[in-house]
C-alpha cells in the first residue's frame, strides 16, 4: 500500500477515487514516563520515552489508515495528513489522527 502526502504519485495515474479513509490512536502515558518527562523538562533535553510513544502511535495510525484503505480495494492513500493532540487535564494522553483519500492506481 502506497501512502503519500502528495495528491499525485510519480509513475502512476489515479483511476478511481474511493473516498476518505482515516485512522485514530489514543495512547496513555504511564507514570514513569511522566516522571522522566518532568525531569527532562527541568534539566532540559529530549524525552526519549515520549518520542518513542509518538513514533509508535504514528506508525499505528498509518497502519490503521492502510488497513481501512485495503478493505476498500485501494492501491494507495494520497493527500495524507497526520495530526497530534494532547488530551487530558495533565496532558497524559496523546491522540494521533490521519486522514487521506483512498485511490486505485494504474502504472504509467
Amino acid at each position: 500500500m502506497l501512502i503519500a502526502t502528495t495528491e499525485e504519485l510519480h509513475g502512476f495515474e489515479v483511476t478511481d477515487y474511493l473516498g476518505l479513509v482515516h485512522g485514530e490512536v489514543v495512547s496513555g502515558a504511564n507514570i514513569l514516563r511522566d516522571m522522566m518527562a518532568t525531569v527532562t523538562d527541568f534539566v532540559g533535553g529530549r524525552s526519549a520515552a515520549y518520542e518513542e510513544e509518538l513514533k509508535t502511535s504514528r506508525e499505528a495510525v498509518i497502519q490503521e489508515l492502510s488497513d481501512r484503505a485495503l478493505r476498500m480495494g485501494a492501491d494507495a492513500v494520497i493527500g495524507v495528513g497526520i495530526d497530534f493532540e494532547v488530551l487530558g487535564g495533565r496532558g497524559a494522553m496523546i491522540m494521533v489522527t490521519a486522514i487521506g483519500t483512498a485511490v486505485r492506481l494504474r502504472k504509467l
